[in-house]
């Protein structure tokens, strides 16, 4: 049975109320986590209404809300995600550079972000940095990233590239293993292993003794597909239950079909079909795993 499972509202193609029933026959089943993702759930004007929804299951059946953002909104809706439940945000971040920034959004403003991550935390929200480790981008940032959020309070996740959709750049000149990267920051911090996890696929280490953890999500240097229990939603309503394959379930059509009956037949029949692995595969000129992007399905 998955036990965590992303959600992510974008843009009102099925309603609020066919996402949230959606949401709740996965926690009826056993879901204990839900995270909102995206593109940006900040955008979408009534995300608050299904926030606030799912949050009363909080306690009841669901262990933990989350959500996945880009952190531009976060200034405004920091304190109303705290009031509908929620209590930690995943923040996009892979650089603090403001014209690095720049490149890779190809128009934001990092100092937004940064205002945003601010807001969350003076809302009591506890925030990680999603930071996409990037050859000859970023790589040169990674341990002053992760000494800004020791010094914050902040988590940080570093993760690999992953062949999703089609890009402007051939992937393996931004690859860079975290395997690699792990040894260099071996040498200026001290990483301890921590066991304890959040239900996704990164493994982590406690940073120089204190609170704050570094994540390591590397699909391909350290395949992670046989502790993987997620399954994703997108805001069509289909069920994709692993990011490197293509089969999906619409779930929207069962249920306006059929209702509750045939969308928890539909969700079961899926989950019986989880892949294995993902066919994620790193090399040059070679096609992405998927067409479809990140954006898409989440993280």
């Amino acid at each position: 049975m998955a036990e965590h499972m992303t959600f992510l509202p974008r843009e009102q193609i099925a309603t609020l109320e066919e996402l949230a029933i959606i949401a709740e026959r996965f926690i009826a089943r056993g879901v204990r986590k839900l995270r909102l993702s995206g593109g940006e759930p900040l955008v979408r004007r009534d995300v608050l209404m299904l926030v606030e929804r799912l949050g009363r299951h909080v306690g009841a059946g669901l262990d933990e809300l989350t959500m996945t953002t880009n952190g531009t909104r976060l200034r405004r809706y920091a304190r109303d995600l705290v009031a509908a439940g929620i209590r930690r945000v995943n923040v996009s971040l892979d650089t603090r550079d403001p014209a690095r920034f720049r490149y890779i959004t190809r128009h934001g403003d990092v100092a937004e972000v940064l205002d945003g991550i601010a807001a969350a935390r003076e809302a009591g929200l506890a925030v990680k940095i999603n930071m996409v480790a990037l050859k000859g981008l970023n790589e040169d940032e990674i341990a002053a990233m992760l000494r800004w959020c020791a010094a914050e309070g902040h988590d940080l996740t570093l993760i690999e590239t992953m062949p999703l959709g089609a890009i402007d750049e051939d992937r393996t000149d931004r690859f860079l293993p975290l395997t690699a990267v792990k040894e260099r920051l071996d040498r200026d911090f001290a990483l301890t292993r921590d066991a304890a996890g959040t239900g996704g696929p990164a493994r982590y280490w406690r940073v120089d003794g204190g609170a704050t953890r570094l994540g390591l999500i590397s699909p391909l240097t350290a395949n992670f597909c046989d502790g993987c229990n997620r399954v994703r939603v997108t805001t069509e309503g289909r069920l994709y239950t692993c990011l490197g394959h293509d089969d999906q379930r619409d779930l929207r059509a069962a249920l306006r079909a059929g209702g509750v009956a045939a969308l928890d037949e539909a969700i079961e029949d899926a989950l019986r079909t989880k892949p294995r692995r993902h066919d994620f595969r790193i090399a040059r000129d070679a096609a992405p795993a998927v067409a479809r992007h990140m954006s898409v399905t989440g993280g």
